[in-house]
């Protein structure tokens, strides 16, 4: 099966969830990166290296801030030349706006969020959540090309083979005048949540002192190499940005490893996080519904239990 994967990146660094996509279409047969921006060549290679076959590379001034339309105006007309039969994204922000213009352009359908990917006679059927995370559904697309979003760390990530070469096709950018990018600001800080193997949020448990709250979930983040979490209701109390925000209004994360400090547990929040692969929970209620999702819970108030875990960790892991 002809696949085409984009490698999506923010000023030259990729997002991990690329080549987990590669490694994916691999499994398939042969295998294309997609390379946008501006003096990207280097990430082109690096494409190579985490097994792309070849590259299509389009490394154009026009294109050097993200832009949804010169992007998929671009991408269009290279499937216009030289169809694939699948192209697959990583879940992200800018690739959940560029997979949805390129199928109005391409007259085809995209299934978003996909956890699962399996062909039968170049047919893909796709496993996705649904109901917040309740279901799991399969479906397919009976359009051409198929363009499917795949989640964030439910693939497995390939190993790069240093030196690894490939061709490296180098094709027209398609300019979009209707839209021009001044700038672009990050609200989030550290590791990103979509892509750690850790996250530790908290929630309105940190009401009595938000600050020293969030400082003590930091300190046992950064401990544990992860990003820091919030529910939304810390998130509308002003405790912490949005950028931090867990939940269907929020970011979708699925860690090695969930701890929820003094987070109830609520539908919202759980179809952020409902595929951690392991989900620790502490609260002071113990009816608490995070620990019907949780494998271990503790009891107890996340001032205490949060500093406790931290001081553990750091003579577990000697640090």
């Amino acid at each position: 099966m002809k696949t085409w994967v984009y490698i999506d990146h923010f000023n030259g660094q990729p997002a991990p969830a690329s080549w987990e996509a590669l490694g994916l279409a691999k499994t398939f047969g042969e295998a294309s990166a997609i390379v946008f921006g501006q003096n990207v060549e280097a990430l082109a290679k690096t494409a190579l290296e985490y097994g792309a076959d070849s590259v299509l590379l389009a490394d154009d001034a026009s294109l050097a801030v993200f832009s949804p339309e010169a992007f998929a105006s671009t991408l269009a007309a290279l499937v216009s030349n030289s169809p694939p039969a699948l192209i697959l994204f990583p879940t992200t922000s800018r690739t959940r706006e560029l997979a949805a213009m390129l199928a109005i352009d391409l007259a085809t359908g995209v299934l978003v969020d996909v956890t699962g990917l399996e062909l039968f006679d170049n047919q893909v059927t796709a496993t996705r959540p649904v109901y917040e995370g309740k279901l799991l559904e399969k479906t397919t697309c009976s359009a051409s090309p198929q363009l499917v979003t795949l989640r964030a760390r439910a693939f497995p990530k390939p190993t790069p083979e240093a030196g690894r070469v490939g061709e490296i096709k180098k094709v027209a950018a398609v300019a979009d005048g209707s839209v021009t990018v001044e700038d672009f600001v990050s609200g989030e800080q550290g590791v990103s949540l979509t892509d750690a193997g850790v996250v530790v949020s908290a929630g309105r448990g940190v009401s009595n002192d938000p600050a020293e709250g969030f400082k003590l979930v930091g300190a046992l983040a950064a401990v544990l190499g992860g990003a820091v979490g919030a529910s939304r209701a810390a998130v509308d109390e002003g405790y912490i940005p949005y950028a931090n925000q867990v939940g269907q209004t929020g970011k979708v994360v699925s860690p090695d490893l969930y701890i929820a400090a003094g987070i109830s547990g609520a539908i919202q929040h759980m179809s952020g996080m409902r595929s951690s692969k392991l989900i620790v929970a502490i609260n002071k209620d113990a009816d608490a519904p995070i620990f019907q999702a949780a494998r271990y819970g503790v009891v107890g108030d996340l001032f205490t239990m949060v500093p406790a875990l931290t001081e553990a960790f750091k003579k577990k892991l000697g640090k």
